[in-house]
């Protein structure tokens, strides 16, 4: 109740606006983008000019979490504003429909869509493929342009615009995403738009202009990685896009009445490259990084402009959870939610963003839980809050993949156009074995998580562990029913169906480096090796 007033002087300056009070948004998710990896973030090796100029105009997030440090179930979090458990993406295998947003779901393009915007999705989508009703124009939006699979080559991309198959045209990726922004923003200038442009950078395969990737082993030395040269060129060519985006929306007279937020999916990647060798580098000063709950893998940048709105040059260190954005961009439409909407789990932090106090913010509990496949309690798990946090590492085993398994359709769809299967859906159960205790950090000491102090506030353990519990024993049911109608949907799809040979389909992508020893790949039946794929296992789980 106390931000009643500002909200009412707020919505009095929206009405004086034009279109409709709506203004556009453009929310902008980079991938595998660490906390380190802007100049503005305190990286003086990179340069991204174009962003650390929107965070001059606006607000710079020192203290912003995606939902999860990885793909799929971050996405999910920031496409529905809800815990990714509940949508039934908990994971990346897509071809197991781990990914998979539950039908039930509303998103990010259907919200908008229901408050007049005209609604985009342009570039990596992640959250359901191999059958056309999980892609984005099936999911509210009028347009997408993109790819569904979890990477993509840089140069030689395969794309989709809606059901058409956009071969790739010389472009490096990033401009291609970019392009077909600008021509969605100047396509609308009468009616107002919401955005979700998913970059891939610097998501792998590693690969970037040259003349770029030249600047960065000339600036960092013989001492640093191919990778880190790489990586760091592939940020800046995003950065250089987002440029002529932005200088779009002043041409066309829309910058004023546009909200931009960008930020990242997850943390970065620092292990090293198979191909280009060690990718460490800056990242803030915190540990961990991507598949981590740890603040490596979950605190990443995030910058929000809207001039004339948000005041220019703050830095907010107050926590915000990556549920909150689609409630915040939402609630500037002045609609109500669309028919069938579930509650949202992020909150509204348009006062935050305005400057306002924002103590029930600042004292909220964040929580995080991410291993393979089905989730397991007190794996790879923590709760935030205020300066504390709590923090289960999990086992080796529950984090591990089945690449040999899950990779195959994974590898096929970075260079191959768009197709449907049926799911392999077998899925082991949850690990029983026991999990390694919690560790307890005070992040405002101790940000890098180097001092655990769980035998010195064990008080504080048994709170925070009883508040993550009681969330984990809600969330998990809500899984899995979303994992029932994910797999009863695939059913129905292919019941009548003729379905792909996999043997077939993914001829020359079977890891059988990966595969059980010895085994000969000429004379080896493939679906005898890898365990599971839909003509053995015929969508039981």
């Amino acid at each position: 109740m106390k931000a009643l007033p500002f909200l009412v002087a707020f919505f009095a300056i929206l009405g004086g606006q034009s279109s409709a009070a709506k203004p556009n948004v453009l929310f902008i998710l980079a991938d595998d983008l660490g906390w380190g990896d802007l100049r503005c973030y305190g990286n003086p090796r990179i340069d991204t000019p174009v962003l650390d100029s929107l965070a001059q105009e606006g607000a710079r997030l020192t203290a912003h979490y995606s939902p999860s440090p990885l793909c799929s179930p971050a996405r999910a979090g920031f496409l529905t504003g809800r815990y990714n458990h509940r949508t039934g993406a908990v994971d990346v295998p897509s071809n197991r429909g781990l990914d998979r947003l539950d039908l039930s779901e509303k998103t990010f393009g259907d919200y908008f869509r229901h408050a007049g915007c005209a609604t985009a999705l342009i570039g990596k989508w992640h959250n359901g493929l191999y059958c056309r009703d999980y892609l984005p124009h099936q999911r509210g939006f009028d347009l997408f342009h993109g790819f569904p699979n979890g990477g993509q080559d840089y140069w030689k991309w395969n794309l989709l615009r809606n059901d058409d198959a956009v071969p790739h045209d010389g472009r490096y990726l990033s401009d291609a995403l970019n392009d077909e922004t600008l021509k969605f923003i100047t396509a609308h200038k009468e009616k107002p738009f919401a955005i979700f442009l998913a970059h891939h950078a610097p998501h792998s395969p590693l690969q970037a202009p040259e003349p770029l990737v030249e600047k960065y082993r000339q600036r960092l030395g013989k001492e640093a990685s191919e990778a880190v040269a790489v990586t760091y060129a592939m940020i800046e060519a995003m950065d250089t896009g987002l440029g002529r985006v932005f200088q779009t929306l002043k041409d066309n007279g829309q910058w004023e009445n546009t909200i931009i937020v960008f930020t990242s999916d997850n943390g970065p990647v620092l292990t090293k490259d198979p191909k280009l060798g060690p990718q460490q580098r800056f990242n803030g000063g915190f540990s961990g990084e991507k598949q981590h709950v740890l603040e490596g893998g979950i605190r990443v940048p995030c910058i929000v402009a809207w001039p004339g709105r948000i005041p220019a040059g703050q830095v907010i260190a107050t926590p915000v959870h990556g549920c909150d954005w689609l409630p915040t961009l939402f609630s500037l439409t002045q609609t109500d939610a669309p028919a069938g909407a579930k509650p949202f789990d992020g909150q509204n932090i348009m006062p935050l963003l305005m400057g306002q106090p924002a103590p029930a913010l600042a004292g909220r509990t964040l929580l995080f839980q991410r291993n393979r496949y089905a989730p397991v309690a007190h794996c790879n798990a923590a709760i935030r809050q205020g300066r504390w946090k709590l923090y289960w590492p999990g086992d080796d085993s529950s984090l591990k993949k089945d690449s040999a398994r899950d990779n195959p359709s994974y590898q096929r769809g970075i260079t191959h156009p768009h197709w449907e299967m049926p799911l392999d859906s077998q899925l082991d159960a949850p690990t029983s074995a026991p999990q390694p205790a919690p560790r307890l950090y005070d992040l405002d000491a101790d940000p890098a998580e180097q001092k655990n102090l769980a035998s010195e506030h064990p008080e504080i353990v048994r709170a925070l562990a009883q508040k993550h519990d009681a969330w984990f024993a809600v969330i998990i049911p809500e899984w899995r029913q979303s994992r029932a109608r994910l797999l009863e949907h695939d059913r129905a799809y292919w019941e009548d169906r003729p379905t792909p040979d996999p043997a077939a389909i993914f001829d020359g992508f079977w890891l059988w480096k990966s595969a059980p020893q010895p085994v000969n790949p000429k004379t080896a039946d493939p679906l005898k090796v890898f365990r599971g794929y839909w003509n053995t296992s015929q969508n039981d789980e």
